[in-house]
């Protein structure tokens, strides 16, 4: 059992070396931004990459990572969760980059990213990232039970009280791929409410935490992407049943990703989850982005896997650069579109006039939350 357990392993990671991938080999920035605070924060707009401890995330198939490894449809059905580009850990930043990786620049010590293929029940391999293959919004407060529990659970890895916790949250392609069937129960409106109801579970029982919201991707790229590929079409009938429906067109898809993206930016701009060791932002980097991955005049493959919806780990690499932009923009200022086509390297680095994780509060005014750097 374990030969052969070993023989799958090594194959999986040969076929993991050879597909395309995007690494960020030598990232550094100046070594002031770099470090931990000097004495561990109390307020959640002095965190600096550095002081977060704790990486979690809560999603769907994309944030599980299915097909991330694969080279074939079949394989799409596995979770390559150490490829995720919200909460992977596998290969190394120079290899392939992830946020735990790039945080893992700043504190190598930071816990909770997944590593290799397996469900979120399998805790030696999912760890913190509990995302559900085939998730809705409406299974994300179940999702956050989870991982409340998890934490009160592993008090020998994770500090509740006092380590710094990142929570990322990408969920919604599975609500729009049924909304044009189910335009109540899936509207950008109530799958915003699920979310919120789901940040309030975190919110109430977990302290020290920076939510981090992924926006909604545009879905309605898919039909270009499909263009001329009978098999993604065909398999997409079902995978993502709104795609193939002639009359939920590309406006229709277009104005409900909008939606989305304006729902939950809402409950950032209502302050509706400030306190002083709380906060929750929206990072819009697909807000704009309108223009599929592209390769020499044509939509391209690359970026996905081989069902042409999940990403590629590839594609988790190059969104991976995006976000972590993101992060690290003012709220207020923060990039709108992306170049699905294009990493975003060399990758950010903390602006030394405030060098923190930004939220709402220190978009605002920096000057307020300063504090000495270790």
């Amino acid at each position: 059992m374990w030969r052969r357990i070993f023989v799958i392993s090594c194959v999986l990671l040969y076929v993991l070396a050879t597909l395309p991938d995007i690494g960020a080999p030598g990232y550094s920035c100046d070594a002031d931004v770099m470090k931990k605070s000097k004495k561990v924060p109390t307020n959640v707009n002095s965190v600096r990459p550095a002081d977060i401890k704790v990486i979690m995330a809560l999603g769907d198939s994309l944030t599980a990572a299915n097909g991330a490894g694969a080279e074939d449809p079949v394989a799409v059905v596995l979770q390559y969760r150490g490829l995720a580009f919200q909460a992977g850990g596998d290969k190394s930043l120079d290899e392939h980059v992830t946020i735990p990786n790039i945080l893992k620049k700043y504190n190598p010590d930071i816990f909770g990213y997944s590593n290799g293929i397996g469900s979120p029940n399998v805790w030696e391999i999912a760890r913190l990232n509990v995302a559900m293959p085939g998730a809705n919004a409406k299974d994300l407060p179940g999702q956050a039970r989870q991982l409340v529990s998890l934490l009160q659970q592993h008090t020998e890895v994770v500090n509740m009280k006092e380590d710094w916790k990142l929570l990322n949250i990408f969920i919604g392609g599975n609500d729009i791929c049924g909304y044009c069937r189910k335009p109540v129960e899936d509207s950008p409106y109530n799958c915003a409410q699920n979310i919120s109801q789901a940040v309030q579970i975190i919110y109430d029982n977990v302290p020290r935490v920076i939510v981090s919201v992924t926006g909604m991707l545009h879905l309605e790229m898919l039909r270009q992407t499909d263009t001329g590929h009978w098999f993604c079409q065909r398999l997409h009938h079902d995978e993502c049943g709104c795609e193939s429906n002639k009359n939920f067109t590309d406006a229709d898809i277009r104005q409900a990703c909008y939606d989305y993206n304006k729902y939950e930016k809402a409950f950032e701009t209502a302050g509706t989850f400030e306190k002083d060791d709380f906060t929750y932002v929206v990072q819009p980097m697909f807000q704009d982005t309108l223009i599929p991955p592209m390769e020499d005049g044509k939509p391209t493959q690359k970026f996905f896997a081989p069902d042409c919806f999940h990403f590629s780990q590839w594609g988790h690499g190059l969104v991976s650069t995006y976000l972590w932009n993101n992060i690290l923009q003012p709220v207020g200022s923060k990039s709108t579109v992306s170049n699905m086509s294009v990493p975003l390297l060399p990758l950010a680095c903390p602006d030394p006039a405030c060098p923190f994780i930004r939220t709402p509060k220190n978009s605002q005014d920096c000057s307020k939350y300063m504090t000495p750097h270790a």
